[in-house]
């Protein structure tokens, strides 16, 4: 097959590629077609496969471990959580993304990502096992949110990995809806792993060593994930390209120094990706409140709280069916309208949806959580793909990283503020408006965004 050119440029032999809107300049929609060819690729391309096979174990143990970790410190009949406790256990399965992401593009530019992807979840495997030992024991909530936070981190590597490596694989027309479907279907293994998790809870118990063990299966997968990733050619996943300087010898000091510097500024030089930041990131504030509220009504609020897990459950069910949704039309909606139509169109959409969350009644929260979703998925496909196309190979770890930075800072301080300001059993009408004016503002600043011109990084440039 042909590879992409290295630095993530467009193929002069291909149309010329309007960036900001998806399509070429003889107005031939990028991706139109591309979801047969999409799928025709997994069959005809192994390192693809192999590809998608790491995504879809990784994040299936992403979805075990954080509903094991998070149904142990919720719903965990021996511990009492507060909304400050659901808090603190959220910033802990989500602070990786935004300490580690930066650093973690930083090297996955300079090492061979295959081997990334094998250590990785090698030292992932060790470190759940750790925590599942440390969680049956009976271990206070401080001992299991450090060794949390260490699995979280070995986990980030691969996640931000996994996209980088994308472009190696296929053929750029087919980038917007190959992205579709391999975000998507790990939305949806996350979403498997979860509800894997609690039927295992139902075997094992639902106390901390029940939780232990279903953790202990979460390192099974994991060390699965590190023999699939050792079946690539070295290589074969990049980086293809030395970004330093002659004469400059690269360390992870400097690496991990300048990785989130470089992410930021690589951003910023397209218009597509920072317009595409903004929106993902008002989805995520308001996913962040949305989310400890929903914690608390299902726990405390609704039927006196026996919706409980099973209550979660199903709002988190809607928003993975939205999920998938959003994977066979984004690609449509992109190909028809453009990106940046089909990212205002979304948040549109989300910030009407999100006036709903009002009424606090269960059903039409269960119907909002699944149209959230599909608006959610759509502005974070969108996103994937302006960085897949409009940015340069050997930024593009970084950039991927910035992305985990900036989307889990936000939400982390979405739900400690929502902490302090919900009622203990989480209806907040106010807190649900305002995200609903998140949303709004998003529309005006995304807008503005994307008429903002593009900078071209020099060539030879080393940031």
């Amino acid at each position: 097959m042909a590879r992409i050119p290295a630095a993530g440029l467009h193929n002069p032999a291909d149309p010329p590629v309007d960036t900001l809107n998806g399509v070429t300049d003889s107005g031939q929609a990028v991706g139109r077609g591309a979801g047969h060819a999409a799928w025709r690729s997994f069959r005809d391309i192994p390192d693809l496969l192999r590809l998608l096979g790491v995504r879809l174990l990784s994040q299936y143990t992403e979805g075990l471990f954080q509903a094991a970790l998070g149904s142990a410190i919720v719903f965990n009949p021996e511990r009492n959580a507060t909304p400050a406790a659901i808090a603190g256990g959220l910033a802990v399965l989500l602070l990786p993304y935004s300490a580690i992401g930066p650093f973690a593009g930083a090297l996955l530019d300079h090492w061979d990502r295959r081997k990334v992807f094998i250590v990785a979840n090698l030292i992932r495997t060790a470190l759940i096992l750790l925590c599942a030992a440390v969680l049956g024991a009976g271990a206070g909530e401080t001992a299991i949110f450090v060794v949390a936070l260490a699995v979280g981190g070995a986990g980030r590597f691969v996640a931000s990995g996994l996209s980088a490596a994308l472009p190696h694989v296929v053929d750029r027309p087919q980038l917007v809806a190959m992205n579709s479907v391999t975000t998507t279907l790990g939305a949806g293994a996350t979403a498997l792993g979860a509800g894997t998790a609690v039927g295992l809870r139902a075997i094992f118990g639902s106390d901390d060593a029940g939780s232990g063990a279903v953790l202990g299966c979460a390192a099974l997968v994991a060390l699965c994930g590190a023999a699939l990733s050792a079946r690539f050619r070295p290589g074969v996943l990049g980086p293809d390209h030395d970004v330093n300087p002659p004469g400059v010898r690269p360390t992870a000091l400097r690496d991990i120094g300048a990785g989130l510097a470089h992410g930021a500024l690589a951003a910023w030089r397209a218009p597509s990706v920072t317009a595409a930041l903004s929106g993902m990131g008002a989805h995520r504030t308001v996913f962040g409140f949305n989310t400890l509220m929903l914690l608390l009504l299902t726990r405390h609020h609704f039927t006196d709280g026996t919706l409980g897990l099973a209550g979660f459950g199903a709002v988190a069910g809607a928003t993975a069916v939205g999920m998938f949704v959003a994977a066979v039309i984004t690609p449509l909606s992109v190909a028809r309208w453009g990106r940046r139509t089909t990212v205002v169109g979304a948040l549109v959409v989300a910030c009407l949806t999100q006036l709903t969350v009002l009424t606090l009644d269960f059903l039409v929260l269960v119907i909002a959580a699944g149209v959230l979703g599909v608006a959610g998925q759509v502005v974070k496909l969108s996103g994937d793909a302006a960085m897949q196309l409009d940015v340069p190979d050997e930024r593009r770890g970084q950039v991927f990283s910035f992305q985990d930075a900036l989307f889990n800072t936000t939400f982390v301080a979405a739900v400690s503020f929502a902490a302090a300001v919900v009622p203990f059993d989480g209806a907040s009408r106010p807190l649900a408006a305002f995200g609903a004016v998140i949303y709004a503002v998003s529309v005006v600043t995304v807008l503005a965004l994307y008429r903002r011109k593009g900078t071209p990084a020099p060539a030879g440039a080393s940031n």
